[in-house]
C-alpha cells in the first residue's frame, strides 16, 4: 500500500487505478518456509509497547556545587516547578497555596484547583531531612519528567517547610531511593516510571558538573558512554532503601585512614558533601593537612592543592581515587582559605554526595540493585 499511494502522487489518477497491488509473503511465511522463524522471534521479541517507551534527559543547574536541580511539571494544564533530584530520599513534593511558611512564599506553590487532572488523597504527609522537614497533604496528578510524562503521581503538596527552605534554590525534592523509605507509603516517581513502562531500561545515570559548571543532567532509562570513560564499575548494594553499599576502606598513600574494616555509605545526589563518622573524617582532615577555622569549616591553603594527596575510597575490591581537586572546593573559599569537603557526623553511615559523584558518572541500577561507577570524561 505504501508504494501504491506514491505512485498516486506521480502519475494521474486514471493511471493510479491501474497500479497494481502484488501480494508477496510475509517476513513470516518466508521465515517459516526456511525453518527460520523460531530462532528469529527469540532473537528479535516482538515488544509492542516499545514505541511508548522513552528514555528522557533532564538537565539541571549546578548551584554553586551545592545542589543540582532541573525542571518538572504538574497538573493539567502544567505547572512548572524547580526540584532537587535525591537519590537520599523516596517522596516527591513541592510548594502549595496551602502553604503559608516564608520558605512557600518565595518560591513557585502549586495550585490544584487550577489543574483539571488533580485529585486529592486525603492523606497527610511528614519528611524529615537533615536540616528540617516539611509536613503536607498528598493528592495525584500528571507529572513530567525530562520529556517523560507519569500518569496519576502521588505527591506531596506542603503546608509547612522548614527555614533552611527558603534558602534553597529549587522550590521542592524529587526523591529517586527506594519505596520502603518513603513516607506515606507513596510510590517513587522512578517506580511508576517503570511500572508504567515509560523508560527502556529500569536504570537512571547522573552527571555532576564541577566548578559551578553548567552540563550536569539525569537521564532516566539511560546510560550515555559520552559521559564517562574507561568501563563502568558494578557495586552490589547491600540495603534497598537508600542507595546503599558497604565500602572497604579510605587509605592516603596507602594507610587505611578510615573506615577501617568496613562500613555502609550511600551514593546521595542530595548531599553536597562527602559525609562520615566524626572521628574518621577528622583522621582524613589531618591527613590531608586541613585546619579547623573559628567557624568549624575544615580549611587548607588554596595554594597547596597540588601537593596535597589522593584520596581514595575502596569498594567492593575497586579503587576509587579522589585528588585534591575534586575534594577540595575553591567555589567556597573563605579569607582563611579553601575548604575541604569532607564533612563529620555522629551517624555511623557515610555519605558519599556530591563531592564523590562529581568525579565519578553514577548509574542507579533497580533491575540488577547495583550502582555503577565510571571515571567522568569532563
Amino acid at each position: 500500500m505504501k508504494w501504491a499511494f506514491v505512485l498516486c502522487a506521480l502519475v494521474a489518477l486514471s493511471e493510479c487505478a491501474r497500479v497494481p497491488l502484488v501480494k508477496t509473503k510475509t517476513l513470516r511465511q518466508k521465515l517459516q518456509e526456511k525453518g527460520q522463524w523460531e530462532d528469529f522471534r527469540k532473537k528479535f521479541p516482538y515488544q509492542p509497547t516499545v514505541k511508548f517507551q522513552q528514555n528522557g534527559a533532564e538537565g539541571m543547574t549546578n548551584d554553586a556545587d551545592l545542589d543540582y536541580y532541573g525542571v518538572i511539571s504538574i497538573g493539567t494544564p502544567p505547572q512548572s516547578f524547580t526540584v532537587l533530584f535525591d537519590t537520599g530520599s523516596s517522596n516527591l513534593w513541592v510548594p502549595s497555596v496551602y502553604c503559608s511558611s516564608p520558605a512557600c512564599q518565595n518560591h513557585d506553590m502549586f495550585n490544584p484547583q487550577q489543574s483539571s487532572s488533580y485529585q486529592s488523597s486525603g492523606q497527610s504527609v511528614s519528611i524529615q531531612y537533615g536540616t528540617g522537614s516539611m509536613t503536607g497533604v498528598l493528592g495525584y496528578d500528571t507529572v513530567t519528567v525530562g520529556g517523560i510524562t507519569i500518569q496519576n503521581q502521588i505527591f506531596g503538596l506542603s503546608q509547612t517547610e522548614a527555614q533552611f527552605m527558603y534558602y534553597m534554590a529549587p522550590d521542592g525534592i524529587l526523591g529517586l531511593a527506594f519505596p520502603s523509605i518513603s513516607s506515606s507509603g507513596a510510590t517513587p516517581v522512578f517506580d511508576n516510571m517503570m511500572s508504567q513502562n515509560l523508560v527502556s531500561q529500569d536504570l537512571f545515570s547522573v552527571f555532576l558538573s564541577s566548578d559551578e559548571q553548567q552540563g550536569s543532567v539525569v537521564m532516566f532509562g539511560e546510560i550515555d558512554s559520552s559521559y564517562y570513560t574507561g568501563s563502568i564499575t558494578w557495586v552490589p548494594l547491600s540495603s534497598e532503601s537508600y542507595w546503599q553499599i558497604s565500602v572497604d576502606s579510605v587509605t592516603i598513600n596507602g594507610n587505611v585512614v578510615a573506615c577501617s574494616g568496613g562500613c555502609q555509605a550511600i551514593v546521595d545526589t542530595g548531599t553536597s558533601m562527602l559525609v562520615g563518622p566524626t572521628g574518621d573524617i577528622s583522621n582524613i582532615n589531618s591527613w590531608v593537612g586541613a585546619s579547623t577555622d573559628q567557624n568549624g569549616d575544615s580549611v587548607v591553603s588554596c595554594g597547596n592543592i597540588q601537593s596535597m594527596p589522593t584520596v581514595t575510597f575502596n569498594i567492593n575490591g575497586s579503587a576509587f581515587t579522589l585528588p585534591a581537586s575534586a575534594y577540595v572546593s575553591q567555589v567556597s573559599a573563605t579569607s582563611n582559605g579553601c575548604t575541604t569537603g569532607f564533612s563529620g557526623s555522629s551517624d555511623s553511615l557515610w555519605i558519599l554526595g556530591d563531592v564523590f559523584i562529581r568525579e565519578y558518572y553514577t548509574v542507579f541500577d533497580r533491575a540488577n540493585n547495583y550502582v555503577g561507577f565510571a571515571p567522568n570524561s569532563y
